[in-house]
């Protein structure tokens, strides 16, 4: 299957440190001893600036959905039902102006999130506001967390594979600051500093570019983790999805990443030496040194991951098609693999081949 565009979008509102601090000081710590902490959480996560469909640029203001009251699920649907598709119909029109390939052509359209639910969704305003054939085929990749886009890629190559005249658009779209946790909860501290909003998309063929500058992707695989269902979760509460992150997140994953990717990869005649570029999701700065630790790469190998994080933050889903486009923008040439997780403890991978 090969990558023929790539389209990104992030709401126009950027939320920095100081605002992030001012907004976990009112719902995290407010009346505590628990400022300072809430500032050194911040620093670590490395997030300078992230971006909000509910922020407004107005500085202490800057979120201010997030008032005295803690807003049930159902108001931050209500937000949800807003603000998904413009976000989401950014990122594939860029797709297809990048990829130069008419918004009819699509045959097979695939949609990926796990911030919100609404039925009908921010597929069918694609379809309308694209002007897609309305008989494209449609699969929605719901829940599944931060590697949900790669499992929408899997899907993708499906299609591809079984029709040599298939056109795919691939959308994630996660709007995770409608989640942001009320309360102190070390695990939901980290998650509310970490996580930001965020739409990607791209189209997908059985035919190369003729420019021929684009990925294709060769195989995907997944691991799930044994015996580490606890330490990341994700639950729809009366006030909003709430997330659990737990501290040892990063070493689970470490422990048994290496042993398993190169078995994965000498099953497809390749091995982790031979991989030049890496696109590994940065669920945190933890979670990524040790995902670098594990396999030994150096400060480069993981630069595009960690820029993607210091300037967007964790924008879910949508995340690992930034970083795959920034790849892809550099002068990287040869086998990548994109990597994220998810609950499962769950490792999702990608073998792509950047020309």
């Amino acid at each position: 299957m090969n990558i023929r565009g790539i389209g990104t979008a992030v709401p126009p509102n950027q939320v920095n440190q100081a605002d992030s601090a001012l907004l976990s000081e009112r719902v995290s710590a407010r009346g505590s001893n628990k400022n300072g902490l809430v500032q050194r959480i911040l620093r670590r996560t490395q997030v300078q600036s992230r971006a909000s469909v509910l922020a407004t640029g107005n500085s202490s203001e800057q979120i201010p959905f997030y008032g005295e009251e803690n807003p049930s699920t159902a108001a931050r649907m209500a937000e949800y039902a807003r603000h998904a598709s413009p976000l989401a119909l950014a990122a594939a029109e860029g797709a297809l102006a990048d990829a130069q390939i008419a918004a009819t052509r699509i045959t097979h359209l695939v949609t990926v999130c796990c911030t919100g639910f609404q039925a009908p969704g921010f597929d069918l305003d694609l379809i309308k506001q694209l002007g897609l054939d309305p008989e494209v085929q449609r699969t929605h990749v719901g829940f599944m967390g931060c590697h949900g886009a790669l499992n929408g890629l899997r899907v993708a190559k499906a299609f591809v594979d079984a029709d040599a005249e298939a056109v795919v658009l691939l959308c994630a779209v996660e709007l995770c600051s409608l989640h942001l946790y009320y309360g102190w909860d070390p695990e939901k501290v980290v998650a509310n500093a970490l996580f930001a909003d965020g739409a990607a998309a791209l189209i997908a063929t059985a035919k190369k570019a003729e420019a021929d500058n684009y990925p294709s992707l060769l195989a995907s695989g997944s691991l799930l983790i044994p015996n580490s269902e606890e330490l990341m979760h994700w639950q729809i509460g009366n006030h909003g999805f709430e997330m659990g992150l737990s501290a040892k997140v990063p070493e689970a994953i470490a422990t048994q990443l290496k042993p398993w990717l190169e078995r994965w990869l000498i099953a497809k005649n390749c091995s982790v030496a031979e991989i030049v570029s890496w696109a590994i999701h940065p669920g945190g700065p933890r979670l990524l040194q040790a995902c670098a630790n594990a396999l030994e790469l150096n400060i480069d190998q993981i630069a595009e991951s960690q820029a993607v994080l210091r300037e967007h933050g964790n924008m879910s889903s949508a995340t690992i098609l930034f970083i795959i486009d920034r790849l892809r923008s550099s002068a990287a040439s040869g086998p990548c693999i994109a990597m994220a997780f998810g609950p499962g403890l769950s490792a999702e991978v990608a073998l792509l081949l950047l020309p």
